[in-house]
């Protein structure tokens, strides 16, 4: 009843009244008392359904499934009355529908509202940008008519290429000459040609997917294709989680699942629509973008293109990057560690593929200073920070946190004290685990690579198996002993390997675990008393050192030459006496034969 009174109230203001209406038209419930003659003079659709009826006299007209509703017919009945009124974007993809739907076209009458409308858009709306984009939302809710009739296709077409010389017209105005005289492009933080980012964000997710599409096809900046799909990304996901907390209690539930596949299908397309280039798209963003797909359950090929597009670039993110919650049931981990795993693999096959292409390009892929190999010291380093914090979790299986430490190839960690603190954290937050699971989590650690703070701290660290002690205290005892040599060159010390024969591995397989146990004791005791013994001769050595170097100083330059000449003279004497006490035994000797002979 309202919608009736509002309806008759807008036509009492422009149809004539001196004569009486003959029609009545019912338009989704609104009444409108009209006059056949200037209806059927510019409408045919009206004038066939009256010429059908010429016998009845039909009085009452009901136009079902109306493009825009109320609103549009009333324009479009203004215009049969010879009402002005001024087409704008905002009701110009209306006009264009209503009037295909009227058959209101130059075949009834001359400059009718079908050909003047679509004069509008061809002559000014396909020129301007943001005609374009509002022309668009206005067709959101007139499809697929307006599809039809290729209004939305021609405002696509304008707007990607609008964007594409834009685009041309900013780098042309970024042109500028070195002091050398060389032409060059200056580089700024955001093109001035991309100013069109902010006006495609109000476009609906269907119509916003279908322009994008028509940009990278007019060869649109990949940069600026991403900045538009994180700024349209973070106002529509924005927008949703906004309208869910504003509603009221009892409306949340209602609208919670229409609000999740709406997001969903944000995810989804965003995703289909990223770049192929490798940083068009921040980390951080595609980071978020995975865990909302992950929350939302998006399909698989969404889940693992973000996966792939994320360890291509894992070199550049962060720890809270990395740091994805569970989603799932109550027994699972803190955090989604099997996501992670994939990324990760997904970064060494990459760096595999990038090795192999420097190998067949005849550059030296090992070498430091390569691309790939600082690539995989950083994640290194972030691999085992991330292991320290999820370490922790008491649902952490063992099997996970190993294929997390072993997804990097054996090169990528130069030093192994990240990795020996998250292993110490998981040992000391599952102190349930048995000694074989004990021994086969320190096999990844290389014990040589441990720096000397680490070493120290793991050779009394009472959580790591006796074996990994055994191993610690061995190449300490190395390292002190090439220390030493190479403070006393002079020295022949013994070799290593011949005083102690330790394997890393187990033991011998035909001892007993007994016996076994009681070899590994017995040979950690000697080895902590040869350590004893080294550092007191080492000791000793600096305090002699020390005392030498004291008593130079305190003697003067006359006592130490008297000392001296001293010394020299009793040395002299002392080899004298010694000759003759040499010479001695063989004159006794002589004699001694002598008498010999004369017996004889």
């Amino acid at each position: 009843m309202a919608l009736t009174k509002c309806s008759q109230q807008r036509c009492n203001e422009w149809v004539f009244r001196d004569v009486p209406s003959d029609i009545i038209i019912e338009v989704d419930g609104g009444i409108f008392s009209l006059h056949k003659f200037p209806l059927v003079s510019r409408s045919g659709r009206i004038r066939k359904l009256v010429a059908e009826h010429r016998d009845s006299d039909i009085s009452r007209i009901e136009l079902v499934s109306l493009p825009g509703g109320t609103e549009s017919f009333e324009l479009a009945a203004k215009f049969c009355y010879g009402v002005n009124f001024e087409i704008t974007a905002a009701n110009v993809a209306q006009l264009c529908c209503i009037s295909d739907y009227l058959e209101m076209t130059d075949e009834y009458s001359k400059n009718n509202l079908g050909s003047r409308a679509e004069e509008y858009i061809e002559s000014i709306v396909c020129k301007n940008l943001e005609m374009c984009v509002e022309v668009l939302q206005q067709c959101e809710n007139l499809l697929p008519l307006a599809d039809e009739l290729k209004i939305v296709t021609r405002c696509i077409d304008a707007i990607a290429s609008k964007a594409c010389v834009e685009q041309i017209a900013s780098s042309f105005s970024r042109l500028e000459y070195s002091s050398s005289g060389r032409l060059h492009m200056s580089r700024q933080a955001k093109c001035e040609g991309d100013w069109w980012i902010e006006d495609l964000s109000v476009l609906r997710v269907d119509l916003y997917q279908r322009v994008i599409t028509a940009m990278k096809c007019r060869g649109v900046r990949p940069e600026s294709i991403g900045a538009s799909l994180v700024n349209y990304a973070q106002k529509e996901l924005a927008k949703k989680s906004s309208l869910l907390w504003n509603q009221s209690s009892q409306s949340k539930c209602d609208i919670v699942a229409g609000s999740s596949d709406q997001e969903k299908l944000v995810v989804e397309t965003i995703v289909a629509l990223m770049p192929v280039e490798k940083f068009a798209i921040p980390i951080s963003f595609l980071f978020g973008l995975l865990r909302s797909a992950v929350m939302l359950d998006c399909a698989i090929a969404c889940r693992l293109d973000l996966e792939r597009r994320i360890g291509s670039q894992l070199d550049i993110a962060t720890l809270d990057d990395l740091l994805i919650p569970s989603f799932r049931h109550a027994g699972d981990t803190l955090f989604d560690v099997d996501t992670v795993h994939r990324i990760l693999v997904n970064f060494s096959q990459q760096d595999d593929s990038d090795e192999d292409m420097e190998e067949g390009s005849g550059f030296e892929s090992n070498s430091p200073s390569s691309p790939s190999q600082t690539a995989l010291f950083k994640v290194s380093k972030l691999v085992d920070n991330y292991l320290a914090e999820i370490a922790p979790d008491a649902n952490l299986k063992l099997n996970k946190f190993i294929a997390i430490a072993e997804t990097l190839p054996t090169h990528a960690r130069t030093i192994h004290d990240g990795l020996y603190r998250a292993i110490d954290v998981y040992l000391k937050a599952h102190q349930g685990l048995s000694d074989p699971d004990k021994r086969k989590l320190c096999r990844l650690i290389d014990f040589q690579k441990l720096s000397q703070e680490a070493g120290a701290h793991a050779a009394t660290n009472e959580r790591l198996p006796l074996q990994s002690i055994v191993q610690v205290l061995y190449f300490e005892q190395l390292r002190l002993r090439n220390a030493l040599f190479c403070s006393y060159p002079d020295e022949d010390p013994k070799p290593l390997h011949q005083s102690w024969r330790i394997n890393s591995g187990a033991l011998s397989a035909a001892m007993s675990p007994k016996d076994n146990y009681a070899s590994l004791r017995r040979e950690n005791r000697e080895l902590k008393l040869e350590l004893a013994r080294m550092r007191m001769r080492l000791n000793d050595l600096e305090k002699e050192h020390v005392c030498m170097k004291r008593s130079m100083e305190k003697s003067n330059s006359r006592r130490f030459m008297s000392s001296f000449s001293k010394k020299i003279i009793k040395l002299n004497l002392f080899g004298h006496s010694s000759s003759r006490e040499s010479t001695s035994p063989s004159k006794q000797s002589q004699r001694t034969d002598s008498k010999l002979t004369e017996t004889t």
